[in-house]
């Protein structure tokens, strides 16, 4: 954590609903006129599309549990270097994955491979990190006691089984046996590396759908927000208004000390309301940090 150096860090599995997040973030780092620098945790995947390809091949008889979740495919100690640096120095190194055409063009480089490593811009006032690992701990690294914020994205198993069947299925072509081979296949790291994460982030967002998804791999579509509720959890409820939250968002309640239900369609709004105060501490506490020297 840092005064001078913020650093934002948005963690869940493929298919949780980061984007959305992210997509808030941005909108409010736009109102606020605050220079963020976005980091994508798929930058920092050890292996390139066709690396990945060939290194699963390779493996697919002696491990076949190989996974993008855990440390063999992921550049864990590269990332922590990077928080590490930001937070304490205003400094690092990062780069960008190129998923598709657009960002190919973009970067001027080829879908599925990474741009060459580049520092954080000068000008940045904050750094925002969104991926699969903000809050990994292992024996050799410690994610989640750099960021100021740490924001978990999860939803119920079933809810991300039938999400990620659906966005593999449709685009990117795959079979459901294919996807549903993926998901037996990234068990074990999910477990391991994803899961724990979420008892060491600072607020969880968790959809929770309202209709059966007993079975996700026959499901005919994503339950829609307005067929969901989102569960809120916040690690430290001091300092939080609750009343205001429940009087700003209708049907809300209160299920724990801790914890905030909301409508699904009502999680925009509820982002808005306790991401944007969070901001604003932030970048006050690093005007004020950078005008006394502290």
């Amino acid at each position: 954590m840092s005064e001078r150096y913020p650093l934002i860090a948005i963690t869940g599995s493929s298919g949780a609903g980061t984007s959305q997040v992210s997509r808030t973030f941005a909108g409010i780092f736009r109102r606020e006129n605050v220079r963020a620098t976005l980091v994508e945790g798929d930058a920092f995947h050890r292996y390139n599309r066709a690396e990945m390809v060939a290194h699963n091949q390779r493996n697919r008889h002696h491990h076949p549990d190989t996974s993008l979740f855990g440390p063999t495919t992921n550049l864990f100690a590269e990332l922590e270097q990077l928080f590490r640096d930001w937070t304490q120095h205003g400094t690092g190194r990062y780069r960008h994955y190129l998923h598709d055409d657009d960002a190919a063009r973009a970067h001027g480089g080829e879908p599925g491979t990474f741009t060459a490593w580049q520092d954080v811009p000068a000008d940045t006032e904050l750094l925002f990190y969104e991926g699969l690992h903000g809050g990994v701990q292992t024996d050799e690294v410690n994610m989640a006691v750099w960021p100021d914020l740490l924001v978990g994205v999860v939803p119920v198993i079933n809810l991300e089984w039938i999400q990620k069947l659906w966005r593999d299925r449709k685009e990117r072509g795959y079979s459901t046996e294919a996807v549903t081979d993926i998901i037996l296949r990234r068990m074990p790291d999910y477990v391991r590396y994803i899961c724990p994460q979420f008892s060491r982030t600072h607020i969880n967002f968790q959809r929770v759908p309202c209709v059966d998804t007993s079975n996700p791999f026959i499901a005919r579509d994503i339950p829609s927000p307005d067929e969901s509720f989102v569960v809120i959890r916040f690690r430290d409820p001091r300092g939080v208004d609750f009343p205001y939250l429940q009087r700003m968002i209708h049907d809300s309640f209160m299920s724990r000390a801790n914890t905030l239900v909301i409508p699904g369609g009502k999680m925009e709004l509820a982002m808005q309301l306790i991401f944007t105060p969070i901001v604003w501490q932030l970048m006050e506490r690093r005007q004020k940090a950078l005008t006394t020297g502290a």
